[in-house]
């Protein structure tokens, strides 16, 4: 078993997969299902479906793609986006789902966070924080895909994630997703620094030596990545595509 994670970020709109830059220009990059069989030959640990329309829409989540996803999935999933009460949670968990992931809800209803820890523990619940970069100004924790400002730092919005009992958190760069050119770690190094819990390293992967940078540099405890997974080439060929086990091995010796 590898020390760190290496997480699969697959990001579903109107039932389809897409991957943004910087949150934007959603490209379609195929069928959720036969990407799941892929990973699935490819071995990976663990995969992370977020759903980034679903809360834009004011929508539930897609029970029933979602269930089909989860029936194929040979791997822990976790899953975000759309939920907005226990009703929805009970659901997912039912489906198969190991962790539910929250954004919007995070600053919107905490007490649906708090209430998820009590009844089905920390580690089964991911806070997903969002930040842009300000140009004259702190860096801000967005919300809603990106569209809304929550007025809060990363590192204030991490120790807030964490006071809610959450048991990991996954940090996204909004400038750095979809570049491929490596995460930022020096959000990343400052958020892990100020909290306990674990954190998931999200926006920029583009390079096996970009996880190492994440991991040893700026002590995330695991690495998740899209295009990376997605994209093949200059010209961004959609092949998925995943490192073998014995090159991450080898990579966190």
């Amino acid at each position: 078993m590898l020390n760190h994670r290496v997480i699969p970020c697959l990001l579903l709109s109107n039932g389809g997969l897409v991957k943004t830059t910087k949150f934007k220009n959603g490209v379609y990059v195929g069928d959720p299902i036969n990407a799941i069989r892929i990973f699935n030959d490819k071995e990976v640990d663990e995969l992370v479906l977020l759903d980034i329309r679903a809360s834009l829409d004011n929508r539930e989540p897609c029970f029933e793609l979602i269930s089909e996803i989860a029936s194929e999935c040979f791997m822990p999933l976790s899953y975000g986006g759309g939920i907005s009460n226990m009703n929805h949670i009970q659901r997912l968990f039912r489906l198969g789902i190991e962790k539910v992931i929250f954004n919007t809800a995070l600053y919107k209803n905490p007490e649906l966070i708090r209430e998820t820890v009590r009844s089905f523990g920390s580690q089964s619940v991911t806070a997903s924080i969002d930040v842009k970069r300000k140009l004259f100004r702190a860096d801000e924790v967005m919300t809603l895909a990106a569209t809304k400002g929550t007025g809060m730092r990363p590192v204030e919005a991490a120790r807030y994630a964490e006071d809610l009992g959450v048991g990991e958190i996954l940090l996204t760069s909004i400038d750095q997703e979809g570049s491929m050119s490596g995460y930022d770690l020096d959000l990343l190094a400052t958020v892990s620094r100020s909290v306990t819990i674990p954190i998931i390293a999200s926006g920029g992967a583009g390079s096996l030596n970009h996880f190492r940078s994440a991991i040893i540099e700026s002590h995330a405890s695991a690495v998740a990545a899209g295009s990376m997974f997605v994209f093949y080439g200059p010209h961004r060929a959609v092949l998925i595509s995943y490192p073998k086990y014995q090159e991450l091995c080898e990579l966190f010796r």
